[in-house]
């Protein structure tokens, strides 16, 4: 559980750390590799979502999932990327967030994932949560912690350092 006071001073900044759908990149389940893998080039990302037509989150699609469809053992070609689906190939089993307000679990899928899909209770896309956004909400909550707190130590842990000096 995240302490209230590092909390409230989270939440005192003004910045929304959901980047929203419509300025997201993404690409739709049926597509074929090769547009996935010009709109992954185009964007400079790594891994983007993938939906279906109705806007439902469905996966993530990387750069290293299209290319490893493209080596065979005598070179590289990229014939399979015309003819195979995004939605053969994409990564399904995807962490998503519900409850925008939930620190406690963004932080803790953030620390394994570049960013962490938003969606509503019907699985329908509505942005994403990055790990640069938040430790943007960090570098705000370490300039302004001391504005509405003071920071004392723990009783035991100062009752601990003295009878160590002494």
């Amino acid at each position: 559980m995240i302490d209230k006071p590092i909390e409230t001073v989270m939440r005192q900044s003004k910045r929304d750390i959901l980047i929203p759908a419509d300025l997201v990149a993404t690409v739709n389940e049926d597509n074929n590799l090769q547009h996935a893998f010009l709109v992954l080039t185009k964007v400079k990302y790594a891994k983007i979502p993938v939906l279906d037509n109705n806007n439902h989150f469905k996966g993530l699609i990387s750069l290293s999932m299209i290319t490893e469809q493209m080596l065979l053992d005598t070179g590289i070609t990229t014939r399979p990327l015309d003819s195979m689906k995004i939605k053969e190939i994409m990564q399904k089993d995807v962490p998503t967030i519900y409850e925008r307000e939930n620190l406690e679990v963004i932080l803790r899928h953030l620390v394994n994932e570049n960013f962490i899909p938003y969606v509503d209770h019907d699985n329908k896309f509505l942005g994403i949560i990055t790990r640069r956004e938040l430790f943007k909400e960090i570098n705000f909550l370490a300039h302004n912690f001391s504005k509405r707190y003071v920071a004392l130590p723990v009783y035991h842990e100062k009752t601990m350092s003295q009878s160590a000096a002494q």
